[in-house]
């Protein structure tokens, strides 16, 4: 049954809810070993040495977050009574055990209120990405231009040469590149550009060179720094992603099937409100398997061993760091052509030494992510 402490707990700590419309059989909740330590002024320490809840339903605006299981062990949260109301100065635990857990909702652009205060030079860091390796592959079924093509770039070190990459199809190949106007095919009856850039140059690219004085011929085909260029592509905002598609590459990714394996790097990654440090790379953690019958309805990543630390997520109350976080988890992002929801699995994760450090009364909610 649910309990009147675990909500108390989630209320307090993360400003959550708990789902009435989960049912008699949603919201489990089960605790060993408390005790309750009044202290001066107020002050009260409450530990648990065992938590466990099952089938959990948490409202979040417009995200749904479900847990299958979660085990707390050895938590410990301070708290201080003031006329009468409690208030948590923090909790910590052991470990926590999650097992599977589903966010879903739609993929927004942020409030007005948000989007007009400028993001810090550091929200976004991708540094797994300037070391990334691997090779994505895509097939282009019944291609206007490309006649059913198969499609290979190499990632080598952060980098995306397209000198390297390969566009095969029935006749005389065809090839990819980057100029200033965006990223292009150029196949036996022209030049097509799958996305165009809104403004020139950009971070992160390196523009085709063509041969001496006014020659025709491309020499080299450009490359793309993938960290660079998409924390570039990222700082511009959720409402701006799409915007530089073509009519011709929105109908082509329609019929483009996906593949791939990208091996990330170790580094910071962050995003405004979440940072964590991605480790493990020698042992081939936080590798992400790509795949999608049609890019243009959505895309699935998957990484079977996910590796990190000093993870801290942002919330409006406070926020959440634990020293260590392993997962296996996969993120789905699907398009019906008018909204782009999200659907992020977690089979199992666990997070080690985790606390909750509440905002102080007055304090601004910190939204960034920090370096």
């Amino acid at each position: 049954m649910t309990t009147p402490l675990a909500s108390s707990l989630l209320g307090l700590a993360l400003g959550l809810k708990l789902d009435a419309s989960a049912g008699a059989a949603g919201n489990r909740c089960a605790v060993e070993g408390v005790s309750w330590t009044p202290g001066d002024n107020g002050a009260t320490e409450l530990r648990v040495r065992k938590l466990e809840a099952a089938a959990l339903r948490l409202a979040m605006g417009s995200l749904v977050l479900e847990l299958g299981g979660v085990v707390v062990h050895e938590l410990v949260a301070q708290l201080h009574t003031e006329a009468g109301v409690p208030q948590l100065v923090s909790v910590d635990a052991a470990s926590v055990e999650l097992i599977a857990v589903k966010l879903q909702g739609p993929v927004t652009a942020p409030s007005s209120a948000a989007a007009a205060a400028p993001p810090a030079a550091d929200a976004w860091r991708l540094d797994p990405l300037g070391t990334a390796a691997g090779t994505i592959r895509a097939k282009i079924t019944d291609a206007m231009l490309l006649f059913d093509a198969d499609v290979t770039v190499p990632v080598r070190h952060g980098q995306i040469d397209f000198n390297d990459a390969t566009v095969e199809h029935v006749g005389p190949d065809s090839r990819m590149g980057v100029s200033r106007l965006g990223l292009y095919v150029d196949a036996p009856d022209g030049r097509s550009y799958l996305y165009q850039f809104a403004s020139a140059p950009l971070a992160g690219v390196e523009f085709e060179q063509r041969g001496a004085l006014l020659s025709p011929w491309v020499s080299e085909r450009g490359k793309l720094q993938l960290q660079a260029f998409a924390e570039s592509m990222l700082r511009q905002g959720v409402a701006a992603q799409g915007q530089g598609l073509t009519e011709q590459a929105r109908v082509l990714l329609g019929r483009t099937a996906l593949s791939g394996e990208v091996q990330l790097g170790d580094g910071l990654l962050a995003a405004p409100g979440l940072q964590a440090e991605l480790q493990g790379r020698a042992e081939g953690r936080n590798a992400i398997a790509l795949h999608a019958k049609a890019v243009g309805q959505g895309v699935t990543a998957e990484v079977a061993s996910l590796s990190a630390r000093n993870a801290i997520a942002k919330f409006a109350r406070g926020q959440l760091r634990c020293d260590q976080l392993a997962a296996s988890l996969k993120l789905q992002l699907v398009s019906d052509g008018k909204q782009l929801r999200f659907a992020l699995d977690m089979a199992s994760a666990t997070l080690t030494a985790p606390r909750v450090e509440p905002q102080a009364p007055g304090e601004p909610v910190q939204a960034s992510g920090g370096g």
